[in-house]
């Protein structure tokens, strides 16, 4: 029996897939009965069969079609590959059975990088199920980055009559007979090369390797991951590899990945979300909303306070700003979140189990972003963290639920599809475009033809996140391996300059204001806090004259091209008032407490020796200091 007969979710009964024939290939006897029966023509178009020609199920295997000469057709090539997956309730998109095509007709290692969303789980097992048809392999093996996706690829494969199991160990050493294949992670084929090589050269089970999100094989510090890759898979009979997005490495390339003489990987099919944007059937569009705020820090040894706004930050004064935004204790990302559960509730309007999606930059501030929301909605958010065993499950149990929030760090950054994600908050301090660009993927998957929603990712207005979010629609190189971690490696220098890894941080976090709109960027462009007000009068006027799905955004745009936007300025934004002296004042003793106590932590001296000793160095108490 199947291990997937415990699992309902993986189960034939619960994909509605009947019992399929055990043989799935016609022998050489029935090739001949079939070709004959024929006439040695194609059984569709007619034209001569040539060598190469394809023994077809009439009724598709995968759907209980019996292996027997009964439900078989001779077909040629061009006309087996157009049925696509059609006869199993699949209807390949446009760039999907483009790439199918040329990756049928190439024996050659096939990179395909295709937008988040865009459907290369299916364009994968639809190749799989077609080389096992022909005949030419007989053997999975999908390499995935977390383990997480395993049991993903499992559903999405039964779905279409491929059994993985999703559960093999290296201990087990042998692939049970009634799966296609497994599903393991890059670090479980790293663990043991030599088995996966071996299982993969077996000639009784020529085996197509599927790599999901290949850049992650540069991802391990010191390559090995890469070398233990080779070595596992080069004696695979085809190799199929996967990315979300472009990519390039300036140290050692990854295997079986063409690169051009910039070091750029060259896909064998691109197919990018500004493409799948045109296409119009593919993957939601999405906005931006940019938001400002001003926020205060101290710099090590000063007394006086920095006060930046998020708009006007540089590459010094970027770090701190952000650290003090997204400090849950502030102004800024409460407000943030508020506004954002304001923009859920009313696409839950239209869409009743739309969800949200905070992406933190560590678990401490995720769990107190989970705190922030469930005093904002009276629901408690659920949280996926990787200290949790059980997060998988907790992504799984929200993606099947119509709760509003999830808060992550990194759990739901890449392929975790949760279709009902509408809502997002980019509160991470990562900065690189391959991390915001996999994020961006959680929001643009469509959930079926009729599915018109607008996406929106609530994110600080700094660059660069402002300008990825231009060039969300534009196929970028996305820098991977050294280079990428390079990239983290800067900004964490930077950023752990409060980040109290220290005794005595460089960067200590005073406050940060409420949040206020500063643009939203739609389609690569900027609409002002003024354009989108007066957008939202003209929807207000139209009334039911227009679709509910009809977006302020769209409005915008739709009158700056037609030059109908009134010159209206953007409104001035009030400026702070300033504080009173006592409250000055109060800042500052806040952070001399904080530094009094770390003090006390590293020498062990009491609280009120050290306040005596600061006021001898200073004359007085600190209730008689000036600032």
């Amino acid at each position: 029996m199947s291990a997937y007969s415990s699992l309902p979710h993986l189960s034939r009964e619960a994909t509605d897939l009947p019992s399929t024939d055990p043989r799935r290939s016609f022998n050489s006897a029935e090739r001949v009965a079939l070709y004959l029966a024929a006439d040695g023509k194609c059984s569709r178009c007619g034209t001569d069969l040539k060598p190469g020609w394809h023994a077809d199920h009439v009724d598709a295997w995968a759907r209980g079609g019996p292996t027997d000469v009964i439900n078989g057709q001779a077909l040629c090539p061009q006309c087996n590959l157009k049925k696509g997956v059609g006869s199993m309730g699949v209807e390949l998109r446009n760039w999907q059975q483009e790439a199918l095509d040329r990756f049928l007709g190439r024996r050659e290692d096939f990179l395909t990088v295709a937008t988040p969303g865009a459907g290369k789980t299916t364009f994968a097992i639809t190749a799989a199920t077609k080389l096992i048809t022909l005949g030419e392999v007989r053997r999975i093996i999908v390499v995935v980055p977390t383990a997480h996706l395993r049991s993903q690829w499992a559903a999405s494969a039964t779905r279409l009559g491929i059994q993985l199991d999703y559960r093999f160990s290296n201990a087990a050493a042998v692939i049970a007979s009634d799966y296609d294949g497994v599903v393991v992670t890059y670090q479980t084929v790293a663990t043991t090369p030599d088995l996966w090589r071996r299982l993969c050269s077996d000639p009784r089970n020529p085996t197509l390797v599927v790599f999901d999100e290949i850049h992650h094989a540069g991802d391990h510090e010191d390559q090995a991951w890469g070398v233990a890759l080779k070595h596992a898979f080069e004696p695979a009979a085809r190799r199929l590899l996967l990315s979300g997005t472009p990519f390039r490495t300036d140290q050692r390339p990854i295997p079986f990945v063409t690169y051009n003489g910039e070091n750029r990987a060259v896909p064998s099919y691109n197919y990018d979300y500004g493409m799948a944007l045109q296409d119009g059937s593919v993957v939601r569009p999405i906005v931006f909303p940019a938001m400002d705020g001003e926020s205060k820090w101290k710099r090590a040894g000063e007394m006086t306070t920095t006060s930046v706004a998020l708009a006007d930050t540089d590459d010094k004064t970027v770090p701190p700003a952000l650290r003090a935004a997204l400090a849950a204790e502030g102004e800024w990302i409460p407000s943030v979140l508020k506004e954002a559960d304001e923009a859920l509730r009313k696409a839950r309007e239209d869409t009743p189990d739309a969800g949200g999606l905070v992406i933190a930059s560590d678990q401490q501030s995720a769990y107190a972003y989970q705190a922030i929301l469930t005093k904002i909605t009276g629901e408690e958010a659920a949280i996926a963290v990787s200290d949790n065993p059980e997060a998988s499950q907790v992504i799984d149990n929200f993606s099947a639920s119509t709760s509003r929030w999830i808060v992550a760090v990194q759990m739901v950054s890449e392929g975790v599809d949760i279709l009902r994600l509408t809502v997002g908050v980019y509160a991470s301090r990562i900065r690189t475009q391959l991390f915001f660009t996999q994020v961006v993927g959680r929001f643009v998957r469509l959930r079926g033809e009729n599915d018109e929603t607008c996406a929106r990712l609530f994110i600080p207005s700094i660059e660069p996140l402002l300008s990825f979010a231009k060039d969300i629609e534009k196929t970028v190189d996305a820098v991977i391996a050294e280079e990428e971690e390079k990239i983290r490696d800067t900004q964490r220098e930077s950023d752990e300059g409060g980040s109290g890894s220290t005794l005595f941080p460089e960067v200590e976090v005073v406050g940060s204001s409420a949040a206020v709109h500063h643009a939203t960027i739609a389609n690569g462009e900027s609409i002002t806090t003024a354009e989108k007000v007066y957008a939202e009068k003209v929807l207000s006027f139209a009334g039911s004259g227009l679709p509910r799905n009809i977006t302020p955004e769209a409005v915008a745009l739709i009158l700056k091209v037609g030059g109908a936007m009134a010159p209206t300025p953007d409104p001035a934004q009030p400026e702070p008032s300033p504080k009173p002296l006592t409250k000055q004042k109060e800042d500052v003793r806040r952070v001399i407490r904080r530094k009094v106590g770390k003090l006390n932590v590293l020498t062990g001296r009491p609280h009120q020796h050290i306040h005596a000793d600061m006021n001898r160095m200073f004359g007085g108490p600190i209730t008689a200091a000036t600032l």
